[in-house]
């Protein structure tokens, strides 16, 4: 069977909307998600489907620029490709790990389709077939319909009632970072009483300082929490957390890499590593990461960097491999209101999305859709991450002191 070679790289940056923008502790989500499309197309007739957060012209022209280094590779070749892009001192001058990512994804599900089988086969094959997720709280602002806010207590606990009645969610996370601390203590611990039964996890973005996260940490220790994710900045400062706090720490910033993970099983500062299969480079370093945590005995789960369905593939067959994931994953995927994919958003059943079953990567491009976001794109164009579209001229600190006012959002 003649083996795969690659011909051709398109990057199409489209635009998704979302039920209403969502709120973190550095900006928002501007009412949509903003992803870049990756199709890697090969002399033998099979697309290859990638996917990249952010983009616009910029992503697209990257990755166009890739085609010099990867026309005529084969995608079964997954270590030259890492070098081809990611060499680690060439990588000082060129930051390609995100970039390498959507291109493994497309070339995994190159292999999976050129062989027949799902991803998951290629990664040892799947020890489930469903991965659960957590509810995936945010802070929301209104959207043009006025509809959809989440600031006050009881529009958090109607929201998560609401999530849990359509989708199951049996975990729910709060992204926090953005009311002064002593409000969001309040609805936190508001939130893992109205659901005695379920598990909670608190995340401000790394907002608070070392010392108000200790403060905030020992506040809800009598909590049922899965962990206490990036309450604050760095390895040290989460360290001296960890040391101070009874809940087990998270992060999805601070160990994205092998080195920070080496660092980490020296000198322990995280219990839980949040496997991006985007920020970590690819679905395949996700595993590599998961094994040495299973060594030592650290925590996984796998993580959300606002995926589309492409994305949410990925993210799947990741969770369906590995032995020692035992928490729910995160997705902000229940609040899109569309997706890309043929057959449109994946279904939540009983608080989980079925693995993909197909080859590959188990998932086709919707090309009608593709063109519908891409042209929204055109139209409304990007949005800063790292701003709010309620309080102009604000930009946040770490950590923060410049908090939204719980009584207008402002």
């Amino acid at each position: 069977m003649k083996r795969p070679k690659i011909i051709d790289i398109r990057a199409t940056t489209v635009a998704v909307p979302l039920e209403a923008p969502l709120r973190h502790s550095n900006g928002a989500h501007w009412g949509k998600f903003v992803r870049t499309i990756v199709e890697v197309e090969t002399d033998t007739g099979i697309i290859g489907l990638g996917e990249m957060g952010g983009g616009g012209e910029s992503a697209e022209l990257a990755f166009a620029g890739l085609k010099q280094y990867l026309i005529g590779h084969d995608p079964f070749e997954f270590e030259a490709l890492r070098f081809k892009i990611c060499n680690p001192t060439a990588s000082l001058y060129n930051n390609r790990t995100q970039l390498h990512a959507a291109i493994e994804f497309a070339c995994l599900d190159i292999v999976g389709k050129h062989l027949g089988v799902p991803v998951y086969d290629l990664l040892g094959g799947k020890l489930r077939d469903e991965v659960g997720f957590a509810s995936y709280l945010f802070f929301r602002h209104a959207n043009e319909a006025g509809e959809g806010e989440v600031r006050t207590l009881d529009q958090l606990l109607d929201h998560a009632r609401e999530l849990k009645q359509k989708h199951g969610f049996h975990a729910h996370k709060l992204k926090a970072g953005v009311y002064p601390p002593d409000y969001e203590l309040e609805l936190f611990r508001a939130l893992a009483h109205e659901f005695p039964g379920d598990t909670v996890r608190y995340d401000p973005n790394a907002a608070h300082s070392v010392e108000e996260a200790i403060r905030f940490g020992r506040a809800i220790e009598d909590l049922n929490n899965d962990y206490f994710e990036d309450p604050t900045w760095g390895l040290n400062g989460m360290r001296r957390v960890r040391e101070a706090v009874r809940i087990p720490t998270a992060t999805n910033t601070v160990v994205i890499n092998f080195e920070q993970l080496a660092t980490n099983v020296r000198d322990p500062s995280i219990d839980v590593i949040l496997l991006d299969t985007t920020f970590w480079g690819g679905i395949r370093a996700c595993v590599k990461a998961a094994a040495v945590c299973e060594t030592f005995q650290l925590g996984v789960a796998v993580h959300s960097s606002g995926e589309l369905g492409i994305q949410l593939a990925t993210m799947l067959h990741l969770g369906a491999v590995l032995p020692n994931l035992v928490f729910t994953a995160d997705a902000h995927y229940h609040h899109l209101k569309d997706d890309i994919i043929v057959g449109g958003l994946m279904k939540y059943v009983d608080g989980a999305i079925a693995v993909p079953t197909g080859p590959g990567l188990g998932v086709e491009l919707d090309r009608e859709k593709l063109g519908q976001y891409a042209e929204y794109y055109r139209q409304t164009g990007g949005y800063p991450y790292d701003r709010d579209p309620a309080r102009p001229g604000w930009f946040a600190l770490t950590p923060n002191t410049r908090w939204a006012d719980p009584k207008t959002g402002a």
